[in-house]
């Protein structure tokens, strides 16, 4: 697959909590520094406390091999207790995709919510990269004839995050222990 194609990366989880209890885990998007190998930090942005469509909150990103980098993310869908998509742009233009824009992101997230069969919450975590230009994009840049192994290899990559992320959402919603 080719940076091009909007390749996409899932992982979903089975969680025995109610659709409340997972909500208010996935909104809080502080959470997801404290589960991510690599989101360091979030926080709102222009005064907004919550998610809401439109509203936005900036990361803080690391990663051995592209290093420290900014984000700001926009609320794009948000559907109470079933759905909350964000679009991730490029405010410092770090790596090279122009005036950052919502509708062209170098990311966009997504997390769906479903009852489970039998009870509690099926969780879904879920993102596709681009069209804006990534941290994939640079390693594309440098070597180009291995693009389709470095689009895998952060697929991969992402979906070990997106499940240490889902692990962590349902030991909290289940009150059990997260790993350290």
């Amino acid at each position: 697959m080719r940076y091009a194609d909007g390749p996409t990366a899932t992982a979903e989880s089975t969680i025995d909590a109610p659709p409340a209890r997972v909500w208010e885990l996935v909104t809080d998007i502080g959470l997801p520094a404290r589960l991510s190998p690599e989101l360091r930090y979030a926080a709102w942005l222009d005064g907004a406390t919550a998610p809401a469509v439109g509203a936005r909150f900036e990361g803080h990103n690391d990663h051995p091999l592209v290093g420290t980098w900014r984000t700001h993310a926009h609320v794009v869908e948000l559907v109470e207790q079933r759905v909350f998509a964000w679009a991730v742009t490029d405010p410092d233009d770090r790596f090279g995709g122009g005036e950052p824009d919502p509708d062209r992101p170098l990311a966009t997230w997504r997390f769906d919510l479903s009852p489970a069969p039998g009870g509690g919450t099926r969780l879904r975590l879920g993102t596709r990269l681009g069209p804006a230009r990534s941290g994939v994009s640079l390693a594309i840049d440098r070597a180009p004839d291995r693009e389709e192994h470095i689009v895998a290899a952060r697929l991969a990559e992402l979906r070990t995050g997106m499940a240490a992320t889902l692990d962590g959402v349902r030991a909290l919603a289940e009150d059990r222990p997260t790993a350290p």
